[in-house]
């Protein structure tokens, strides 16, 4: 269904059945409490008076990993990752806990897209601490907004060193379709 403009009335006139179905109940269906399916969700606007429901799907991984990679790389514990049906863009929340056990050197955690749209992970979009101390480390986390090719896209983290050996844990991810 689609949203129709409201009709004029009339006084003295009759509203068939046909009008108020078209006018009132067709317009009603429209909403947002009349289109949720699933609890938790959101809704965004598609176009001119058009909504529809999306998803916030998170995934989190506690253990801690290491990697020497100067390229954005999977730890052994690959993600976390999460799945999700999205329109032409997200909102995408990770955070972690980041060391670089060398001094001056950084650790990078970022993510990479997989699916309806391929996005490798890079710079543009990531976290970077920069070890002010031998096993220096911090909590720290970052919000991007991704343009999509709408459908089913994978998020999934992913992790670089500049040098040494970085340590990565308690990672987590969030995205949120629009």
């Amino acid at each position: 269904m689609a949203w129709t403009a409201p009709m004029t009335a009339v006084a003295n006139t009759v509203f068939t059945a046909a009008q108020f179905n078209t006018h009132i109940r067709d317009n009603l269906a429209e909403t947002a409490p009349a289109k949720a399916t699933t609890a938790g969700r959101i809704f965004v606007t598609t176009g001119a008076n058009s909504i529809a429901e999306r998803p916030l799907e998170t995934a989190a991984i506690s253990t801690s990993q290491t990697t020497t990679s100067v390229t954005y790389t999977d730890l052994s514990t690959v993600g976390p990752s999460v799945t999700i049906t999205t329109g032409p863009a997200a909102i995408v929340w990770a955070s972690c806990f980041i060391q670089n056990n060398t001094s001056g050197a950084s650790s990078h955690m970022s993510f990479a897209v997989s699916g309806a749209t391929a996005i490798a992970a890079s710079d543009v979009d990531a976290l970077r601490f920069n070890a002010a101390a031998n096993n220096d480390f911090m909590r720290a986390g970052f919000t991007a907004k991704v343009t999509l090719t709408p459908g089913s896209n994978t998020f999934t983290m992913q992790y670089r060193v500049s040098g040494n050996t970085g340590t990565f844990a308690n990672r987590s991810i969030t995205v949120m379709s629009l």
